[in-house]
Order: structure tokens, then C-alpha cells, then sequence
């Protein structure tokens, strides 16, 4: 006998819905109209929802000070950076403070959030991967927007820490109810001639191209620390991520080495990747950066001032250090 699980899987659909709202009122401190205005509904459809989000156990309220004394925080990064939308995710720190683990679902079900109020119909939507992006691509809930094309920015890689590169963008292509073009080549290979045969190549080429005409990309940053994703993925050796830091290397985005001014650096294994451009990603009208973890905050800030991001989602303790930097 088949069972139907399509109930249980619209219910949790409903409910991480909920808690997206929820966090956007309660966590982030926006009115209620506007929540409404980002989720194109009505404001009594808001209320509704916060109300439901209540009475279900979603939301569990408290008076914190210091909760109060940061709903500001995504006003004031938005203002000092001239982003066009700022999102910050907030985590109960009455224990202390928390890991970046375990603020990485937090941060994930905010990133959700802002990828729903930002996307629009028709609009082609590139993916990276990473743990970030992992938990991004876990909670979204689904909501299907008409004519929405999802790409691989990626080639397809395996690592220890999350599933293969494409899995991000398959999961929120199927979220969203859009076509996914992933990119049929592996990430990296052995010698930059190599990549040049892959990236001739007809069906990779055309997938490529297709990277140049983004309208939103949904990416985070790693540092170039000795347990950056890229090296634990096998792209990038201990030496090579010493060479980026003699070359004023603070970020990784897409696999690709920035410096403190959000300028490319070409030291290997650059030469080698297959992966979306960094201009590829600077040319799409809405850039979502999703970050997780304090020692982000010189990677974050080369970002944006590389023109990388035009939305921003932090937690509340990195947020705050991007501030001050």
C-alpha cells in the first residue's frame, strides 16, 4: 500500500511560510504592511497569518531588550551600505553565544525568506553552493512563480560537508515550480587546458552563456581560512589559499578568490574552474548574499563593496560587526 504524503508535505510547506512571515515581524521588526507589500497579499492576509502562526506554537512571544535594541540593524546596514534590502537573522543568545552551526538554520530560513520576497516572475536566477545555501534550499517553502528559470552557477563537485553542487539548484528550482539548467561539467579538473576543452565544449558553452544573462543570483562567502568549504570540497590546496592571502584574498564567492575591494584574484585555481564569473554575478540587477559566522565579516564587506550584493542576510552578530568595519 502507497502512502500519500502530499498532506504532510503541504502542511510543513504552510508552516515554514509562517515562520518566514514571522521572523520578518517579529525577528526584523517590519510592519505588517510591509510584509504584505513584499509578499504581494493584503495586510489582512498578514494578520491572519501571524495569528495562525501563534496559535500553532510557530511563534513563542517575549519582551528582550536587546531584541528591541536591534530591530534597527538591517535599517542602519542597508543605509550605510546603499543596499536595497537588508535581512538579519536573530538568534536567542540567552545561553551565550551561539556556534555558526547553530545559527545556520536561523540564518536559512531568513535567507528563504528573502529570496521569496525578492525574486519575480520571468526572472532567471542563479544558484551557488555551499552549506549556506544547503540550508537556504532545506526550509524554502514552496511557492511557484511563474516563468522562473533556476541555473547551476557551479560545475558539480562532491564534498564531505554538503551534497553535490547541484543539488541547491535543483531543490529550489523544484520549490519555485521552474526549469533548472544545471551545468554539466565537473567544477574543477586538472590543468587550465582542460577547462578550456570543457568550457568549448557545445551544451557547456551554451550553459555558460546562459550565466552571463542573469537577473538575481542567490549566493554566501567563505573566508580563506584553512577550513574554507573549498578546500575541504578538494578545489583549493592549503598553498593556494596562502597564495590568495598574499594577494589581500579575504573572500570566496563562487569559488573565486576576492580581495578586500571585491576585485578577482587570478592565482589558481581559478584558471581551472568551471563556474559562473564574478562579472557574471556583478551584471545581475539583484544579487542575494546569504552569510553565516562573525569571521565572514571581511569577506562580507569586500562583497559589497565589489558590487556583489544588492540584498544582504546575516546573523545578528556578523550584522553588527559589518557595521562597526
Amino acid at each position: 500500500m502507497v502512502q500519500n504524503t502530499q498532506p504532510n508535505r503541504t502542511r510543513a510547506d504552510k508552516e515554514t511560510l509562517l515562520a518566514n512571515i514571522a521572523l520578518l515581524y517579529y525577528g526584523e521588526g517590519l510592519t505588517q504592511s510591509e510584509i504584505a507589500k513584499r509578499m504581494q497579499v493584503s495586510r489582512a492576509t498578514i494578520v491572519n497569518m501571524l495569528r495562525e502562526s501563534r496559535d500553532r506554537g510557530i511563534v513563542e512571544i517575549r519582551v528582550d531588550g536587546k531584541h528591541l535594541a536591534s530591530s534597527h540593524l538591517a535599517r542602519d546596514l542597508r543605509d550605510k551600505f546603499n543596499l536595497q534590502d537588508v535581512y538579519v537573522a536573530t538568534a536567542d543568545t540567552r545561553d551565550g553565544p551561539q556556534s555558526r552551526q547553530s545559527l545556520l538554520p536561523q540564518v536559512g530560513r531568513v535567507g528563504a525568506a528573502a529570496l521569496l520576497d525578492i525574486i519575480a516572475p520571468g526572472d532567471r536566477v542563479g544558484v551557488a553552493w555551499g552549506e549556506t545555501i544547503m540550508a537556504v534550499s532545506d526550509v524554502m517553502p514552496r511557492s511557484s512563480t511563474e516563468g522562473v528559470e533556476v541555473c547551476q552557477l557551479i560545475g558539480s563537485m562532491n564534498s564531505s560537508r554538503v551534497p553535490a553542487s547541484e543539488n541547491c539548484a535543483i531543490q529550489i528550482a523544484g520549490k519555485l515550480g521552474a526549469k533548472c539548467f544545471t551545468l554539466h561539467a565537473p567544477g574543477i579538473v586538472a590543468t587550465s587546458d582542460m577547462a578550456e576543452v570543457f568550457r568549448n565544449e557545445v551544451t557547456i558553452k551554451e550553459q555558460l552563456a546562459r550565466l552571463s544573462q542573469l537577473d538575481m543570483t542567490v549566493a554566501s562567502i567563505g573566508n580563506v581560512s584553512g577550513d574554507t568549504h573549498l578546500k575541504a570540497a578538494g578545489m583549493a590546496t592549503q598553498e593556494e589559499l596562502d597564495v590568495a592571502r598574499a594577494h589581500d584574498g579575504v573572500g570566496i564567492i563562487c569559488c573565486r578568490f576576492i580581495n578586500t575591494h571585491g576585485d578577482g584574484i587570478a592565482v589558481p585555481p581559478d584558471d581551472r574552474l568551471i563556474a559562473a564569473k564574478l562579472d557574471d554575478l556583478r551584471n545581475a540587477r539583484k544579487k542575494l548574499l546569504v552569510v553565516c559566522g562573525e569571521d565572514r565579516a571581511e569577506a562580507t564587506l569586500g562583497a559589497i563593496q565589489g558590487g556583489l550584493v544588492t540584498h544582504l542576510c546575516v546573523d545578528e552578530a556578523l550584522g553588527r560587526k559589518i557595521l562597526l568595519g
